[in-house]
């Protein structure tokens, strides 16, 4: 069940130019609504499209994050528009956490110092509010990667996006004894909450996720079905491991894809397989219900990487965390 969540203090409000810098006269700015997050997704999904060839981003992605009880959509996010395009979105940036954002130009506007004039409201942003440091992900070698090691940000740590080729399957790992493998019942959602939040901030250096904000990005996220979180229970009935994953089409022409989000096993039941048998049912049911490939991502934080190749996934996109310290 839900648990009572405190209202959020309000933020400083997002500063509509950084101090030091100012944006193409044809260009304005100003912060993000829900009623933006399709515009936010295409400009994401045209970036990743250059710079990886495939999209990895879902609009639902945004709708879930920026539905968190704890985010303040209008004064975390800003976003530039074009009056010479009919007031195109090229560019946007949204601090997301204490110390962490996401930013993205089109490719069609880039060169134009619109990623530099991000990079600097993150910043602002970020210092205005107390924090100490201020990084987001961007793929390897891309042109965001370039530009914030040029600007003197360090890299944090290294993720990698994992697939399965189409028709490959994880091998079978059957479950330990007396325990079983299924579709959460809504009265375990919190337990599985607990169980994400436990096993992340082993390695995660942040505030403990509320379940309200779990929820916002899991069991109410746009398209969430009931099938699509899974969790292995022990012969208690005890959930012992969980994934979160969603089946999505991708607007690139791959076909259907399921993604895990979240994967997580309790600490005191690691070693016995309890996370491969669960990927096995979860790639499983995605198959079921249309996912020609799947996938998922891992950081260099887990430990994980070895784990998702041993079983035949591949690395298909390298991210680097890129961070900068506020003075």
């Amino acid at each position: 069940m839900s648990t009572p969540v405190p209202t959020p203090p309000p933020h400083p409000p997002s500063r509509s130019l950084p101090l030091s810098l100012s944006l193409p006269s044809h260009l304005t700015c100003r912060p993000l609504g829900q009623d933006d997050a399709r515009a936010v997704y295409e400009a994401m999904a045209a970036q990743e499209l250059h710079d990886l060839g495939e999209t990895e981003i879902e609009e639902a992605d945004i709708v879930g994050d920026w539905q968190r009880p704890s985010f303040d959509v209008a004064a975390s996010t800003v976003g530039v528009f074009d009056r010479e395009h009919g007031g195109l979105l090229v560019g946007y940036a949204e601090i997301t956490g204490a110390d962490r954002g996401d930013a993205a130009v089109r490719p069609s506007h880039r060169g134009r110092g619109i990623g530099t004039w991000l990079a600097a409201w993150m910043r602002e942003t970020a210092r205005a509010r107390g924090a100490r440091i201020i990084g987001m992900p961007v793929p390897e070698g891309s042109a965001g990667d370039l530009l914030l090691a040029s600007l003197g940000y360090h890299v944090r740590w290294t993720s990698w996006v994992l697939k399965l080729d189409r028709g490959a399957a994880v091998p079978d790992r059957p479950l330990p004894a007396g325990c079983t493998v299924g579709a959460a019942d809504p009265a375990e959602y919190g337990a599985v909450h607990d169980l994400v939040e436990d096993a992340f901030l082993e390695w995660s250096d942040r505030e403990r996720e509320s379940y309200d904000d779990f929820a916002a990005v899991t069991t109410l996220r746009p398209g969430f079905e009931p099938w699509h979180l899974r969790v292995v229970r022990g012969p208690d009935g005890v959930p012992l491991a969980c994934a979160h994953v969603s089946v999505y089409d991708a607007e690139d022409g791959r076909g259907s894809e399921a993604y895990i989000a979240r994967l997580a096993t309790r600490a005191d039941q690691r070693g016995r397989g309890l996370a491969q048998a669960l990927m096995v049912d979860t790639f499983a049911r995605a198959r079921e219900h249309g996912a020609e490939t799947s996938g998922l991502s891992t950081d260099s934080r887990t430990g994980a990487l070895g784990l998702y190749e041993k079983v035949g996934m591949r690395v298909t996109s390298t991210w680097l965390h890129r961070a900068v310290h506020l003075t």
